[in-house]
């Protein structure tokens, strides 16, 4: 089958690699009929080459159509359509029964330290082959996929893979109060469906960017705007009676513009060998945190952060004291994207699109075209803002 492949920093490509089988009693493979690209995505394109290697299979972002299933399946049959989580969860464990999907203890990746396995995501998350492919293998399938109804176009459901259930999970963690107000921080795909679902849901919202798309983009959907600038801060206090928002969505993580030593060592990171650069992400503070650095200006005193954009360092300096006296309250993680999907089913069904799935994808490619859509994406060229791959 083809399928897009990693093969070094901003290199990415699509090659020939065997069709997936059925390891397990448990698993399914799908047809994939469209695969987004991620943010997450950007940061292997560009950041965690230590963590990869080539040749392996990107994309955590499919939903397609049930090929072949295991002898224990009976959950779905060959035919069904099905969108499928980023994160691989058995439903059933200790962590599972929280509603914790993604640290699932069935499939933590413990010999790295880490939480549940990802599609698509390097060997610190189980180096599990992702859905920028033709086909798919789906590990724990008596639990993970979800059935979708036949007939509406993908768009109206593949964001269900991660970027909903993440912008869902980003407002809830974000615990604003009942007629309250938060800034999103970055309007990528997250931070704009961060906005809309926390305005569908009845709250002030502010957006921040600074690429002209996307504040376009978010104020079509209703969203109050802020330029990113070095009054940004001044700028939501003074929509906000002084105070700043009740809560801040920080949507960008660690490759935000600005803080130029972080960027300095994402650069040296790139160019290391991989063994080097491994003990520095691991034990060094390696991001980017001008995004993270604002939301603890804006947000009010006794506030809710909630990240949503990854953060890669273990030692990153943090202003602790301005934290505390602030009494902000920080939540973030992977989002446990089957605990949002009851929440979410109905809204992107709705024939009123009161999210505006069908407003969202500004490209889309057939795989072959992947490398091309990852370079606009990363540079954000052309209007990029949410890619689509349709194999």
């Amino acid at each position: 089958m083809r399928a897009l492949t990693w093969q070094g920093k901003r290199d990415v490509r699509v090659d020939e690699v065997p069709d997936p089988v059925l390891k397990e009693p448990n698993d399914a493979i799908i047809r994939v009929t469209s695969s987004g690209i991620c943010g997450s995505d950007l940061h292997l394109y560009e950041v965690l080459g230590p963590f990869i290697e080539p040749g392996d299979v990107l994309g955590h972002e499919p939903m397609g159509v049930v090929e072949e299933v295991g002898a224990e399946i009976t959950n779905l049959t060959p035919g069904d359509r099905v969108v499928v989580p980023f994160n691989i969860s058995c439903g059933h464990c200790h962590t599972c029964d929280q509603k914790l999907y993604a640290q699932c203890e069935t499939t933590q990746v413990r010999e790295q330290g880490m939480g549940g396995a990802l599609f698509g995501y390097t060997k610190l998350y189980g180096e599990v082959p992702g859905g920028q492919a033709e086909y798919l293998r789906v590990p724990q399938a008596q639990f993970g996929p979800v059935k979708v109804p036949q007939g509406p176009p993908d768009e109206r459901f593949v964001f269900l893979s991660d970027v909903l259930p993440t912008a869902w999970q980003a407002v809830e963690w974000a615990d604003i109060p009942d007629g309250g107000s938060v800034t999103v921080l970055g309007l990528g795909p997250i931070g704009q469906m961060s906005a809309r679902i926390a305005r569908h849901r009845g709250y002030r919202v502010i957006g921040v960017d600074l690429v002209p798309e996307r504040l376009s983009m978010a104020r079509r959907h209703g969203i109050e705007c802020v330029e990113l600038s070095p009054d940004t801060v001044e700028a939501v206090r003074d929509l906000t009676d002084g105070r700043g928002t009740d809560s801040v969505i920080d949507a960008v993580g660690m490759e935000a513009h600005g803080s130029p030593l972080g960027k300095a060592a994402h650069t040296l990171v790139g160019f290391m060998p991989d063994r080097a650069a491994e003990q520095l992400m691991t034990r060094a503070g390696v991001d980017r945190l001008a995004a993270l650095h604002l939301a603890i200006e804006i947000v009010r005193r006794g506030g809710t952060i909630s990240l949503s954009g990854v953060y890669g360092g273990m030692t990153d300096p943090l202003p602790m004291l301005r934290m505390f006296d602030k009494g902000i309250t920080l939540r973030m993680g992977q989002a446990h994207v089957k605990r949002w999907i009851d929440d979410l089913l109905p809204l992107v069904s709705d024939d009123a699109d009161p999210l505006g799935v069908m407003d969202f994808t500004t490209h889309k490619l057939p795989l072959e075209q992947a490398p091309h859509g990852y370079e606009i994406f990363q540079k954000k060229q052309d209007g990029a803002i949410k890619v689509l791959l349709q194999p």
